[in-house]
């Protein structure tokens, strides 16, 4: 599991607001989950760092009665579905997520009525509502073995992220792999452009790249074609970013994803200048979750998760039905 665990770190910290944290966390009984893309300061006192998956997993495993999810609301709904008898709180209802919003649950069956017959995959990146209707969900790591675990003459509707969905298809090689146009708009953003004029000022320059992000064709596409050689160029999920990231000996790294996943993979590897493909890739609804906004959940602040009984069962299916077929991978 990709996650940075930081519990046995010293009591005492070099911030006011960081002791008051954990104060607060251990006087609530509660666990503080911060994803990757969150600001260095939230990712410094969690308990536990990494992707929306394996944070979800922690949350149904810990003995704390309150969860804090410091991420984007589709993920904070996912710890709930996985631990439904716990509190859920997230700093702010308002960290929404491009992506998730780029389908809900109507579309969802009114694609699924066009292809009857059709098996849906999800990306984990979706609202419960949305997980509620399809019959898998996948990582960003494992969404090519959920495809492949499917009979290939079944169609498949793959969801909702245009880019991932291209990268399966890539990699399955299936041409009935139907995939809905969505994005993430902080992925997205990072393009081709960015990659040949980063990869012109750092040509010894290993890349990991993100399967969302508009640029990973191109990524691809230089590394084939010999302008960056085949081994320096990585698509891998935020998890599999870390774990390459632990071994790499390259002075230098061009990451594409969103640019707080800089802050985890220089904490794994001090040796390696880790730099951003595009260093506008900022989620805006990841950075809401302030120092600030954190205490003041912890103090009775935040808005507590709900999701119906019924749409949870239904979402779990899915989850489960992923988690059955293999690793987890990583969330992102």
């Amino acid at each position: 599991m990709t996650t940075t665990d930081t519990s046995a770190r010293p009591r005492r910290w070099p911030h006011a607001w960081q002791e008051e944290v954990r104060r607060l966390a251990e006087e609530r009984d509660a666990v503080v989950l911060a994803h990757n893309y969150m600001s260095p300061e939230v990712q410094d006192v969690a308990h536990h760092v990494g992707d929306s998956l394996a944070l979800s997993r922690i949350a149904a495993e810990t003995d704390a009665r309150t969860i804090v999810f410091c991420g984007v609301w589709f993920m904070a709904e996912t710890a709930k579905i996985l631990s439904p008898a716990k509190t859920v709180l997230a700093p702010t209802r308002e960290a929404g997520c491009s992506l998730a919003d780029s389908i809900d649950a109507d579309q969802v069956r009114a694609w699924k009525a066009e292809h009857p017959d059709a098996v849906v995959v999800a990306y984990v990146n979706t609202s419960a509502a949305v997980k509620a209707e399809v019959d898998y969900c996948c990582t960003s790591s494992n969404a090519v073995e959920v495809v492949d675990s499917i009979p290939r003459d079944r169609t498949v509707l793959f969801l909702p992220d245009q880019f991932l969905g291209a990268h399966v298809r890539r990699e399955t090689g299936r041409e009935n792999l139907l995939v809905w146009l969505g994005e993430c708009h902080v992925h997205a953003g990072i393009t081709p452009a960015d990659v040949r004029r980063q990869v012109a000022a750092h040509p010894e320059a290993e890349l990991l790249v993100h399967p969302e992000c508009g640029c990973a064709n191109s990524a691809l596409w230089l590394s084939g074609a010999g302008d960056l050689p085949a081994g320096r160029t990585q698509v891998l999920s935020t998890g599999g970013m870390l774990e390459a990231a632990r071994t790499m000996t390259a002075p230098t790294s061009l990451v594409a994803t969103e640019v707080g996943m800089l802050h985890q993979l220089r904490q794994v590897n001090p040796t390696t200048t880790f730099l951003p493909m595009n260093p506008q890739a900022s989620c805006r609804f990841m950075k809401m979750t302030t120092p600030e906004l954190l205490l003041a959940t912890l103090r009775g602040g935040g808005d507590e998760v709900h999701v119906d009984a019924d749409v949870a069962r239904r979402a779990r299916r899915a989850v489960e039905r992923m988690l059955a077929i293999g690793r987890p991978g990583g969330g992102e």
